[in-house]
C-alpha cells in the first residue's frame, strides 16, 4: 500500500485509515465514494474506470501536499479504484487526520474535488441501454503518446 496510489483490486479502507493515524489525530475524516445503481432515473448496470497511472498518482500526491500546505498538522492517504467495479464497490477513498476535526472534514471535501478537476481518471457509465464516458474528460482515456 502507497499514500496515494491507484489499484485494480477492491479497496480496503482501514488500511488508509490506519496509514493516517498517528498520536497528533484528533480526528480522523474517511470518504468513500461507491458505485451507484441509479443516476438521474437511468439505471447503472456497472463503471469501467480508466486512468493514466503514473500521472494520477502524482497528482493525488500533489492533493496531499496542497492539504499539508493548508491544513498544517494533517495527514492525507488517496486511493482509487480502476477496472469494471460493480454496484456498490468502492471507488475511491480518501482517509485524512488532523488534529481537529474542522480541519479533516474540510480537508477530505477539498481531495474530492481537486479529484475531480485534476486527476486523469476516467469513468465509463455502462446503462441497460447504452453508455458514456463522464466527467469533466469526456472522452475515450489516453492511449499512449504524451499528454
Amino acid at each position: 500500500m502507497k499514500q496515494f496510489e491507484i489499484v485494480e483490486g477492491p479497496l480496503h479502507v482501514q488500511q488508509y485509515i490506519d496509514y493516517v493515524l498517528h498520536p497528533g489525530a484528533g480526528a480522523i475524516t474517511t470518504f468513500t465514494g461507491h458505485v451507484r445503481e441509479w443516476t438521474n432515473g437511468v439505471r447503472t448496470l456497472f463503471l469501467s474506470y480508466e486512468a493514466y497511472v503514473p500521472m494520477a498518482e502524482k497528482k493525488l500526491a500533489q492533493i496531499g501536499s496542497e492539504i499539508d500546505e493548508k491544513w498544517p498538522g494533517s495527514k492525507v492517504s488517496i486511493a482509487h479504484r480502476i477496472g469494471e467495479l460493480q454496484i456498490s464497490d468502492i471507488a475511491v477513498v480518501i482517509a485524512v487526520s488532523s488534529p481537529h476535526r474542522k480541519s479533516a472534514y474540510e480537508a477530505n471535501e477539498y481531495a474530492i474535488e481537486r479529484i475531480k478537476e485534476m486527476v486523469p481518471i476516467w469513468k465509463k457509465e455502462i446503462w441497460e441501454d447504452g453508455e458514456e464516458w463522464m466527467g469533466d474528460q469526456r472522452r475515450k482515456p489516453f492511449e499512449g503518446g504524451n499528454l
